[in-house]
């Protein structure tokens, strides 16, 4: 873990206060049950898809985006999430058989 990194660390949590993100998983060992896992993973929440695009978008992360991707490897994605209330079956709907 360079300077780098340790600067992106330091720098990123003010980037995500005024879009309402918070970490939910950050790194960690997992007790991969099946299948290879490789790396960490990183899992950061939001209230709603348009703030985590905003986020994305804001000069003040992408002042620190190149100090992760000049200095580390993977994948950003941006997903919607369910609520309490989502049931597997739910992906069924509109799924024609």
């Amino acid at each position: 873990m360079g300077p780098a990194i340790v600067e992106y660390l330091e720098r990123i949590d003010g980037t995500l206060e005024p879009f309402g993100g918070h970490f939910i998983i950050h790194g960690g060992m997992p007790a991969v049950k099946e299948g290879t896992w490789r790396g960490d993973l990183i899992v950061i929440a939001f209230p709603d898809r348009a703030r985590a695009e905003a986020w994305y978008a804001s000069q003040a992360y992408q002042a620190i985006k190149h100090l992760r991707s000049d200095h580390s490897e993977g994948e950003v994605l941006l997903m919607d999430g369910v609520d309490a209330s989502h049931r597997a079956t739910d992906i069924l709907m509109g799924v024609s058989a």
